[in-house]
C-alpha cells in the first residue's frame, strides 16, 4: 500500500427529512445565497423545504447553473456575492451545482483572474463555507473536495481540487430523488460505478481493504442499479443509491492505491466537444479503457471477473472478455450508449487529440504510460 493522508471534513445528514438540520448548521442572521440549477426543485418540493429551514437568514437565489458548469454563469453568482456582501453559500441540486458552488467559493475570494484556478492550477488562499442539499446522486461532489467546470467558447473542460473546498455539511435525504427522471438516475448509478473503477482497476499494492470496499460499491451498484428505475419510490433502494455514490468519490477508496481517470479525461473532451452527459462518456469510454489496457491491468482485471461478476471459469483471457462484456451490458441495463455511434457520432478524432494535448493530457493512466497515440487508438475503437 503507498503512503497517504486521508481528511475529510464534511459533516453528513444523511435521511429523510434531514433538510431540516440546515437551521442549526448556518448561523442565524448570515446572509446566504442559495444555489440552484433548473426548476425542479420548485416541483419536488425542495424548494420550500429549504427556504423553511432558511427562515433565519437572509436569503438571495442564483439560479441556471448548467448541467455543466459554465464558468461564465459561475462568475455572474461571484460578482452577486460580491454585491450583496454574501456570508454563506448553499448548493442546492446535484453534482453539477455543487461543483459550480467550489468555484464560486474559492472565486469570491480569489486575487487575480479566477480561470487560473481551473487552468494553472493557481493556490487557493481561502474559499468561503458553504453547505450542499444534494437531489441529484452521481458526482460524489457532496463529500469531496473536486469540481469540474467548462469554459464552451474554448472548448475546456476542468478540473481542480483544494481542501479549503470541502462542503461543511451535506444533506442527502433520498426522497428528494423520488422525481428525477430515470435516465439522470441511470446516468448517477454509471457515474458513481466509473469513479470505483478509477481507483480499483489499476494494479495490485496490497490495498485488499480499500479493494473490498470498491468491490462492495460496485456489487452494490450492480444489484439495486435497476432497480433504481423499476422501483422509483423504493426508500431503500434510494437510500443505498444515494449512500455508494457519496462514497466512490470521498477519498477513501483512493487512499494508498494507484488511480487512473483515463476515462475521465477523456470523456471530458468529448463533453467539451460533442455535449455528451458526463456519464454517457463514461459508459463509452469505459469498457474501451478496459479492453485496450487489458494487459497491464491483467491481474485487476481478473480479480474483477471473480469477486465482483463471480466468474471463475474458463482461461484468463475469456475471464477478461466475459467482465468486460458483462460492464458494457451493465450499462447499457441502465439506458446509456457504450459507442459514440450510438449518439450518431463519428467523432473527429484530431480536433480530440488536439484538445487532450491543450490541456496537458497527454500522459495518463496510472503509469503515466498512455499516450495522445494511445488515446487516438482508444477513441478509434469508441
Amino acid at each position: 500500500m503507498q503512503n497517504f493522508t486521508y481528511y475529510n471534513p464534511t459533516r453528513v445528514h444523511f435521511g429523510a427529512g434531514q433538510i431540516e438540520r440546515i437551521t442549526s448548521e448556518i448561523p442565524k442572521g448570515q446572509r446566504v445565497l442559495m444555489l440552484y440549477g433548473g426548476g425542479s426543485i420548485h416541483k419536488n418540493g425542495v424548494y420550500d423545504q429549504v427556504k423553511q429551514a432558511l427562515s433565519g437568514a437572509t436569503v438571495f437565489e442564483f439560479s441556471g447553473i448548467e448541467p455543466n458548469p459554465e464558468y461564465e454563469t459561475l462568475m455572474k453568482a461571484v460578482r452577486l456575492i460580491r454585491e450583496k456582501n454574501i456570508d454563506f453559500l448553499l448548493a442546492v441540486g446535484g453534482g453539477s451545482v455543487i461543483d459550480g458552488c467550489k468555484f464560486i467559493a474559492a472565486a469570491a475570494l480569489f486575487e487575480g483572474d479566477p480561470w487560473m484556478i481551473l487552468e494553472k492550477q493557481a493556490p487557493i488562499e481561502n474559499a468561503m463555507p458553504y453547505g450542499c442539499v444534494l437531489t441529484l446522486p452521481a458526482t460524489g461532489s457532496e463529500m469531496n473536495n473536486g469540481s469540474v467546470v467548462s469554459r464552451r467558447a474554448q472548448g475546456a473542460k476542468l478540473y481542480f481540487t483544494h481542501p479549503k473546498v470541502f462542503p461543511q455539511f451535506s444533506i442527502l435525504d433520498p426522497t428528494t430523488t423520488y422525481s428525477l427522471p430515470l435516465k439522470q438516475v441511470g446516468n448517477g448509478v454509471v457515474d458513481a460505478f466509473t469513479h470505483v473503477m478509477e481507483q480499483y482497476l489499476t494494479y495490485p499494492v496490497s490495498a485488499r481493504l480499500q479493494d473490498r470496499f470498491a468491490e462492495s460499491i460496485l456489487q452494490t451498484l450492480i444489484e439495486i442499479g435497476p432497480q433504481t428505475l423499476s422501483h422509483p419510490l423504493d426508500y431503500g433502494i434510494r437510500s443505498d443509491f444515494m449512500w455508494c455514490t457519496s462514497w466512490a468519490l470521498n477519498g477513501l477508496l483512493g487512499s494508498g492505491v494507484p488511480q487512473d481517470w483515463t476515462t475521465h479525461m477523456i470523456g471530458h473532451e468529448l463533453t467539451a466537444k460533442y455535449g455528451l452527459d458526463h456519464a454517457q462518456t463514461l459508459a463509452i469510454v469505459l469498457p474501451t479503457v478496459m479492453r485496450y489496457k487489458q494487459a497491464a491491468k491483467h491481474e485487476k482485471l481478473l480479480q474483477y471477473a471473480q469477486r465482483v461478476w463471480h466468474i471463475t471459469s474458463g482461461s484468463d483471457a475469456q475471464r477478461i472478455d466475459h467482465c468486460i462484456a458483462n460492464t458494457r451490458q451493465f450499462f447499457e441495463a441502465m439506458g446509456l450508449k457504450t459507442t459514440l455511434a450510438g449518439y450518431g457520432i463519428t467523432p473527429d478524432i484530431a480536433a480530440l487529440i488536439d484538445q487532450l494535448k491543450q490541456h496537458d493530457r497527454t500522459h495518463l493512466g496510472e503509469r503515466g504510460d498512455i499516450t495522445l497515440t494511445d488515446c487516438e487508438g482508444i477513441l478509434r475503437m469508441c
